[in-house]
């Protein structure tokens, strides 16, 4: 008895400590690369860029005995009720993810057969004009057969908040030829566990979603999560519809019509693996969950607008951690992955997609800007933003501050200017004039919204709204909302102020200073229709900027990022009925937001072009096609620019460099017929990692299950359209090998340019590549002074035939 109540104390104890959420590693390779050996189970590895045969009775018994092999040892270690193994993944890596305590995971750590163990940690979130501006209707769409052809049996999976299947962007008749079956794709689709309808209509192939180290850790809540691939957070909605929505969908709101929605790919499958909510953004295990299934169904393309919130702490290197493996892996299946570089611009190194087996896409403004002004009644014309209605031509109206306005103390419970809530503010006074509202920290917070702004405007019956800004901090962005009545936001504190002035000048006051006469006056413009401006494209200011960095330290690595520029700001795109990512837009079928996250879809959808027109293409040749002819040049002619803080904190823009653009910005109809192509398959992606200094060769081949190969000597020879060293001392020569795509022989004509603290030379001059064959060339790079900074440069291979490929150079001259 007594024994038996100590054992119990125990065991009480024991459950107490705090579980957290582990990734674990076995020894043993995934499906991906399994040789044979095992047991007499036979190999099931797929050469580079091959897709896994899912449906073998080869694949599927020995995924069973990896899967028997993660519950033994979890079994045999610990007694059952004590943990819970939440995932077994198989295909792309061999591991589980688990929810135990810490001494369990030192447990696992020291247990035969385990190769890691890796504490979870949180990954986070990271359209009507782009497909003109990019020139799809016109120079891309009819080659594949036209808009409704424009992707056909190309599957597009997204790790994301999941879809609003009922949006119009989404909907299978939305066609003029009916979707059947696909001819490959084997993903499931879940059903509304409400309503017991299938998320899946034909256009939506796939619908899953992932949660189970979420609810582990405590972070689900079904009420506001769901637990199905229903988007209740309006990110997944907006990325998909970008990608792959239907074309010429009315994008309207409060009664105007902004233009007409399309994906990039309009024909493209839409399959939804759900593993980002709401509030805490995802847990790695989920993710992995949801890609590792994802390349089992047989996506072609990944589409990620999500990363890590920094640098991976658990590994040495930014290159080898669970997700970059699994992604690793799914890339080696023929699968495509773009993935959104990070929204921590435009300071340097805060990207958060590193690896070079994934396309990291940064943000561009396009051409299209929504401005707005608010004409003051001494003629003074201020500049501010607003998607509204002008307020009455040829009239002017009074303007009263909500902190004039008040009804009795109504106003100490709450910040009556930020004007959330009408019922503090006096109908009388406001109705049929402009009410002036404060822009206070709690609409960075995002505990104030304009769009509530606008609702209480128009509950209090006034003609508009003016929102002033009368300081701002560094990173704070202006984005133009649409409102229902004539509203506009001045940004500017300097116009903000002399609205201030202008205001309590013409305000006269009793001795108490209560108003006794509102005389300032003032119109609102209309702000609906947008100015369309050649200095475009152009990096956003948010968007993260390189140098890539190689490990949790941030030293620099010899592989440039980002990979690429596409549209990322100002993205109309469809949006979630239950959509609360933005509070401007609860409630509404569409959203105007920014981000990566808007970016990365957009290669997406471009790479799904791509691989309609050549479905033999491994993922690293598409991502060479749209690196090597992508522009560096804006439509006046001009080099990119891009968005910065100037010492004054204000945002001004500046001369573009590789770190804030990648190659350059897409251009979708160059990219169907590149020329040369700079492929590269697994075992290159080895050699990189083999030759990175600092990453040890037992860590990649726990991640890997691939012996090391040092062919390569240095990482910079890895064969991706960019150069990129980071520690050049002396003379440093590189090699790379180039395919020609095109249908004829044609001779290619290099040349090269660099800033003048670096020399550089290209072998040979000139070199007749035919069709179908490979031909290598070499860049030597020499320093001449040490500057402590970058310098950069590019190499052009001008073809006979009209092509042209381009290749930035980025390096750092050192003494040693």
């Amino acid at each position: 008895m007594d024994i038996g109540c100590k054992v119990l104390v125990f065991f009480t104890c024991f459950l107490t400590v705090t579980a957290e959420i582990y990734i674990v590693t076995m020894e043993g390779e995934p499906i991906i690369s399994y040789k044979g050996g095992d047991n007499g189970f036979e190999a099931t590895a797929v050469e580079s860029d091959e897709k896994i045969d899912t449906t073998s009775e080869l694949v599927t018994s020995y995924a069973r005995h990896l899967e028997r092999k993660h519950d033994m040892l979890l079994g045999m270690l610990f007694v059952e009720g004590s943990y819970k193994k939440l995932y077994s993944y198989k295909h792309l890596i061999n591991g589980f993810a688990a929810h135990v305590s810490p001494d369990q995971a030192e447990m696992l750590r020291r247990a035969p057969g385990v190769k890691s163990v890796d504490r979870d940690w949180k990954v986070r979130k990271l359209t009507t004009h782009t497909p003109q501006f990019l020139g799809l209707p016109t120079d891309v769409w009819p080659t594949g057969g036209g808009y409704d052809r424009a992707g056909e049996d190309i599957v597009i999976g997204f790790i994301d908040s999941g879809i609003f299947p009922h949006h119009p962007s989404f909907a299978s008749h939305h066609t003029t030829v009916p979707y059947g079956p696909h001819p490959s794709y084997k993903g499931k689709c879940e059903e509304d566990p409400h309503t017991k309808i299938s998320f899946c209509n034909g256009k939506i192939i796939g619908a899953q979603h992932f949660a189970e180290a979420a609810k582990a850790a405590g972070a689900f809540n079904p009420d506001i999560d769901f637990a199905s691939p229903m988007d209740g957070d309006g990110h997944g909605s907006h990325t998909a519809a970008i990608a792959a929505g239907n074309n010429g969908i009315p994008v309207r709101m409060h009664g105007y019509e902004f233009g007409k929605a399309s994906g990039m790919a309009p024909r493209a499958r839409i399959a939804v693996y759900k593993a980002l909510y709401r509030l805490f953004g995802g847990f790695v295990a989920d993710v992995v969950a949801a890609i590792d299934q994802a390349v089992h169904d047989g996506v072609d393309i990944l589409s990620l607008s999500v990363g890590p919130n920094s640098p991976p702490a658990t590994t040495k290197t930014t290159f080898l951690n669970p997700f970059d493996a699994t992604l690793l892996g799914a890339v080696k299946a023929g699968v495509f992955v773009a993935q959104a570089a990070g929204n921590g611009g435009p300071f340097p190194k805060t990207l958060v997609s590193y690896s070079p087996w994934i396309t990291t896409v940064a943000a561009a403004i396009d051409d299209r800007r929504y401005k707005n002004h608010l004409t003051l009644g001494n003629g003074k014309m201020l500049a501010g933003i607003g998607l509204s209605p002008s307020t009455r031509p040829h009239r002017s109206y009074k303007m009263v501050s909500a902190n004039d306005v008040l009804l009795g103390s109504s106003g100490m419970k709450y910040n009556p200017s930020d004007c959330q809530k009408p019922e503090v503010l006096n109908k009388k006074l406001v109705e049929g004039n402009i009410l002036l509202c404060g822009y206070s920290f709690n609409f960075v917070a995002g505990s104030a919204s304009i769009k509530k702004v606008a609702e209480t405007a128009k509950h209090l019956g006034a003609a508009g709204f003016v929102l002033v800004v009368e300081n701002v901090s560094p990173g704070t962005k202006f984005d133009p909302v649409p409102s229902c009545i004539p509203g506009i936001l001045i940004t500017d504190v300097s116009k903000s102020m002399d609205l201030i002035d202008y205001y309590n000048v013409t305000t006269s006051r009793d001795w108490m200073g209560r108003v006794k006469d509102f005389k300032a006056e003032g119109s609102i413009g209309d702000g609906l229709e947008p100015i369309l401006h050649k200095s475009a494209p152009g990096v956003a200011l948010f968007s993260a900027r390189g140098p890539n960095t190689k490990d949790f330290s941030f030293q620099d690595a010899d592989l440039l990022k980002p990979d690429i520029l596409a549209p990322g700001s100002l993205i109309w795109s469809a949006w979630s009925a239950n959509g609360t990512d933005e509070a401007n837009y609860i409630g509404e079928g569409f959203a105007l937001i920014s981000g990566t996250s808007m970016a990365a879809p957009h290669i997406a959808g471009i790479a799904a072009l791509v691989k309609q027109k050549h479905p033999q293409w491994s993922p690293a040749a598409i991502k060479s096609a749209l690196m090597t002819t992508s522009t560096v040049i804006d439509r006046a002619g001009r080099p990119l620019q891009a968005q910065q803080y100037s010492e004054t904190e204000t945002v001004t823009l500046v001369k573009a460099t590789p770190f804030d653009y990648g190659s350059g910005h897409v251009n979708p109809s160059a990219a169907l017929d590149p020329g040369l192509i700079f492929d590269a398959g697994y075992e290159d992606y080895i050699g990189f990692l083999c030759t990175t200094p600092g990453i040890d060769a037992h860590e990649i081949k726990n991640f890997t299950n691939t012996p090391c190969n040092f062919k390569m000597v240095h990482p910079s020879n890895f064969n991706t359209p960019s150069i990129a060293i980071s520690h050049l001392v002396r003379t440093q020569t590189v090699t790379r090998r180039v395919t020609n795509v095109a249908e004829e022989e044609e001779t290619y004509t290099i040349t090269s340019r660099m800033e003048p603290a670096i020399a550089i030379e290209v072998s040979p001059p000139a070199m007749t590549v035919r069709a179908g064959a490979s031909r290598t060339f070499s860049v030597t790079l020499t320093v001449r002074s040490v500057t402590g900074a970058y310098s950069f440069g590019q190499v052009t291979l001008k073809g006979s035939r009209g092509h042209k490929v381009t290749l930035p150079v980025v390096a750092m001259g050192q003494r040693r």
